[in-house]
């Protein structure tokens, strides 16, 4: 099976076409706000690299975030338009459970951080499990010091990891966490996306493309995304009446 998995909810922009023997081709630019003039030449770069033809492609796999909100909409788009355009299936996964996967072999306790702007952050936490990570809480989003005060409330080794943990190092050190900075880990990745995807494609757990949604944590972005949900599925910006739809 041929998965082509897109990651945009971050600064870091990732594509990676694989099958479930090995990664065939990727692609990744650290530059924010660069998603969109990113991910169609990636896509395209990725196939070219691969020697196969979009036609070979057989799901797609793509970041719901929660993370920056035109990332996670450009991301998306992409995903629907290429799924639509072929009937594929499609598994949207959430872009923290990404980080927590690149992690996936320590012992400790994982908090995946990203950072969520506006002087707060993204986070969860997970514990390695066969195959993967098991996320045990939920998705937060708040400000670092809130983060600081549930991994001191914890009282076990914690692994902190994500350019959110790296900016509030001080904060979730002195909590007692152990905090990753290493610039290779800052960010979800397109490759652990599709390494997460593929089960799900091979046991047909799968969505159609229609059904993705952003992950949302703040209520504010979550408004703004029902008033332009017609614009992000493809057809025109719902006016305010039809946001309760």
């Amino acid at each position: 099976m041929l998965v082509l998995g897109l990651e945009t909810s971050t600064p870091q922009s990732s594509v990676c076409l694989a099958t479930e023997h090995e990664v065939l081709a990727a692609a990744t630019l650290g530059r924010p706000r660069a998603h969109a003039e990113f991910l169609a030449p990636a896509v395209d770069f990725c196939l070219r690299q691969a020697a196969v033809d979009v036609s070979a492609v057989s799901g797609v796999a793509v970041s719901l975030g929660p993370g920056l909100y035109t990332g996670m909409r450009v991301g998306i788009a992409t995903a629907q338009a290429l799924a639509h355009a072929r009937s594929l299936p499609v598994v949207g996964l959430s872009s923290l459970d990404l980080l927590a996967f690149s992690v996936r072999y320590v012992r400790r306790l994982v908090c995946s951080v990203l950072d969520a702007r506006r002087g707060e952050v993204f986070w969860g936490f997970y514990r390695s499990a066969p195959g993967g990570v098991q996320r045990v809480s939920e998705l937060r989003v708040g400000a670092p010091g809130k983060l600081a005060a549930e991994v001191e409330a914890m009282r076990e080794d914690v692994l902190a990891v994500g350019d959110g943990a790296i900016a509030a190092a001080g904060e979730l050190q002195s909590a007692g966490a152990e905090v990753c900075t290493s610039p290779s880990l800052a960010y979800p990745s397109a490759k652990c996306l599709v390494e997460l995807a593929l089960p799900r494609f091979l046991r047909e757990d799968t969505r159609r493309p229609e059904e993705l949604r952003p992950i949302y944590l703040r209520q504010a972005d979550a408004r703004v995304n029902w008033q332009e949900r017609g614009a992000l599925f493809g057809g025109k910006a719902a006016g305010a009446a039809g946001a309760h739809a």
